[in-house]
């Protein structure tokens, strides 16, 4: 259906008419032929054409700017009406087209990259500084006797014998194990990248006239 002049009240019924059963002038989406014809309408239609009224208003929601990005449409206006195009862009928006947003980058990667550098560097610089933190531990070990006629005064004073870079004694007591026999609980604390703790079992049982066995009752990083 075409309409003539929408600006005159005969023009704004027939397109009252025409919106009666339809939401957009051209298709199922809002096209460059509404823009047109609400363009051409210019006010807000009477209540009295409620069709007119409704379609204007939902084109009026929209802003210019998305109005602009619609398709094209064929326009109602007049019989024989080619295709209504989308507005072209503002200049503005093609110049955008020529801007290189990222022509900056190499200089911002390399100051980037410069500024991380040095960033590295002082923070080694204040590490090194730092005493290095040493990794210790602190180790409970069950020393056990062949018999309850074992001297357990000399098996620890043999233990205590036992003398490694990183390794220190603590303190020792006996503990009952049942049938008269007790067992030398001792504690130590060693550097754990200088004592290895399958050596300090290997030096303890090498005592082997009083030393049956010895296990590790505890075993604690410092």
């Amino acid at each position: 259906m075409a309409f003539g002049d929408v600006k005159t009240s005969q023009g704004l019924s027939e397109l009252n008419k025409y919106l009666a059963e339809k939401s957009y002038v051209s298709g199922y989406t809002p096209s460059q032929a509404d823009v047109q014809v609400f363009e051409q309408v210019g006010k807000t239609p009477a209540a009295s054409l409620p069709h007119a009224l409704r379609w204007y208003n939902h084109i009026a929601s929209y802003t210019p700017a998305e109005r602009k990005a619609w398709a094209a449409g064929v326009s109602p206006l007049n019989a024989g009406a080619k295709p209504t195009a989308a507005a072209p862009a503002k200049k503005e928006e093609e110049d955008d087209d020529d801007v290189d947003l990222f022509g900056s980058d190499e200089e911002e990667d390399a100051e980037a990259a410069k500024i991380r550098e040095e960033r590295l560097k002082a923070y080694a610089d204040k590490k090194s500084k730092k005493p290095a933190l040493i990794a210790k531990s602190s180790i409970i070990l069950d020393v056990k006797p062949w018999d309850d006629e074992t001297d357990m005064a000399e098996m620890e004073k043999q233990v205590r014998t036992i003398e490694m870079d990183g390794l220190l004694w603590g303190a020792s007591k006996l503990v009952p194990v049942g049938y008269g026999i007790n067992k030398l609980q001792i504690m130590c604390v060693i550097e754990d990248d200088k004592v290895s703790v399958d050596l300090l079992q290997e030096k303890i049982q090498e005592f082997e006239d009083y030393v049956q066995s010895v296990d590790i009752a505890a075993f604690n990083k410092i």
